[in-house]
């Protein structure tokens, strides 16, 4: 009898992408990574073609993305709480969801193709309950299983299932936007993946090159262009003559740069480098010292690569003043919650907390506070976020304006794009995903008074 149940049990047989989709979802999910860090480098050292490429991007980026919608239907076929389910069992459960629920792939193939993963990765006893947990799920069509949820009347709690967002983040959301049709445009344009976006670096390359290549030229920035494809296969990217900058960001640098003027520019917090390659460019030409400043010495070597010889320092940015320098326009573009990112950093939504909230926005106005002790009288101080959180925009500013008198804050209006509508709030940049196409950035401007002015 033991010879016969030897002679049936066959080694498990993952197919490469669904195991390689899944080692990645562990690493972002329980080792703390980045999955726009990591899937690429993957990607890179695999053999996989393209297709098989785009299912392992799709299956990571999108599970990382609708775990909590996925988590909400899981819950409920569960036999135990969801809490003390194995982690392994979880990740592994999410993908097969997203693979029912979300992706063009016969349920019967994606049950059977990520229980091998599971028997692979996990052992048979797990692979079993997630057997069971998938089968379950799909007993119910995507229909059946969330009309329930027309009969939730809290706004909140309804769109964060239905859009996979943690409750505090649709909150924040309506607090700003105030009506639900504009909070579930932007939860529903949050969970479709962007295209990469290029940007032509002045001195070094143009949009018309960009738009040769194939890439179609963005709404706003006159530097960018969009691409269907991979940039790292352009020889302007390897050269590092031009970049990959979403189109917020590229506004944030030129509205900033034109709103700027003197002899030195820095960027306070520079890291990875998009920002500070853009600016350091449009510095030279206008015979402008750069300097970039980065706290992480690896996020500082990247800064390096792409600031074409302008100096990088590394340090903490509350201590600029301990280099004796000063300044005539100085960006803060702060660490922040990254809310305004969520479409391109998935795992973000549930990594940041409130918490986090209460520590980046004391961490900003010390930043801030730091800035201005460099800052060169009629200088400028640029403020940005890739948030339009409440906390890190609106409030910082005026915060910023009652603790600094010797501040006065700068429309960015004349300096928008004539045709970029509805962007500012108080006179201050801000971008939302669902309106303009790009990352929700946020930016103020102030300008530091003279001595006599003061």
């Amino acid at each position: 009898m033991a010879e016969a149940r030897r002679n049936t049990f066959q080694s498990p047989k993952p197919d490469a992408v669904r195991l390689l989709a899944f080692d990645l979802i562990t690493e972002v999910n329980r080792n703390d990574g980045y999955s726009n860090l990591l899937l690429p480098v993957a990607l890179g050292a695999s053999k996989l073609e393209d297709r098989d490429r785009n299912l392992v991007t799709e299956l990571v980026y999108g599970t990382l993305r609708m775990q909590g919608k996925h988590d909400w239907v899981l819950k409920q076929v569960s036999d135990r709480p969801w809490s003390e389910v194995d982690s392994g069992i979880i990740d592994l459960a999410r993908m097969g969801v997203h693979q029912i629920h979300e992706l063009r792939i016969p349920d019967h193939a994606s049950v059977s193709a990520t229980v091998e993963v599971a028997r692979k990765r996990l052992g048979e006893s797990k692979a079993s309950f997630v057997n069971a947990l998938l089968r379950s799920v799909t007993r119910k069509s995507h229909e059946e299983w969330f009309a329930p949820l027309e009969a939730v009347t809290d706004p909140v709690a309804r769109l964060s299932i239905q859009y996979s967002h943690p409750e505090w983040i649709v909150s924040a959301y309506f607090d700003l936007l105030k009506d639900w049709e504009s909070v579930e445009a932007e939860l529903q344009t949050n969970n479709i993946p962007a295209l990469p976006t290029l940007v032509s670096w002045p001195g070094f390359s143009t949009q018309e090159e960009l738009i040769a290549l194939g890439a179609e030229p963005t709404k706003y920035s006159k530097l960018g262009a969009r691409l269907k494809g991979n940039p790292g296969n352009l020889e302007l990217i390897k050269h590092r003559l031009a970049g990959v900058q979403d189109e917020g960001s590229q506004l944030v640098a030129t509205i900033f740069a034109a709103a700027s003027a003197g002899t030195a520019w820095l960027d306070m917090c520079a890291g990875p480098g998009g920002k500070a390659a853009l600016l350091s460019s449009i510095a030279k030409q206008r015979d402008i010292t750069f300097t970039a400043n980065e706290y992480s010495a690896a996020r500082a070597d990247l800064v390096k690569k792409v600031v074409h010889g302008s100096r990088v320092l590394c340090g903490d940015g509350r201590e600029i003043a301990s280099y004796g320098e000063s300044f005539d326009a100085v960006l803060v573009d702060a660490p922040c919650t990254g809310l305004g990112a969520l479409r391109r950093r998935p795992e973000v939504r549930w990594r940041r907390t409130l918490a986090d909230l209460r520590e980046l926005t004391l961490l900003q106005r010390e930043l801030i506070d730091s800035s201005l002790s460099v800052i060169n009288d009629g200088g400028v101080l640029g403020y940005a976020t890739c948030s339009p959180h409440l906390a890190e925009t609106t409030v910082q500013v005026l915060d910023i304006l009652k603790k600094h008198p010797e501040l006065e804050q700068i429309d960015v209006s004349p300096f928008l794009p004539p045709n970029l509508l509805d962007a500012t709030r108080a006179g201050a940049l801000s971008l939302w995903t669902h309106k303009h196409g790009t990352d929700a950035m946020f930016l103020a401007l102030f300008r530091k008074k003279s001595q006599v002015e003061s």
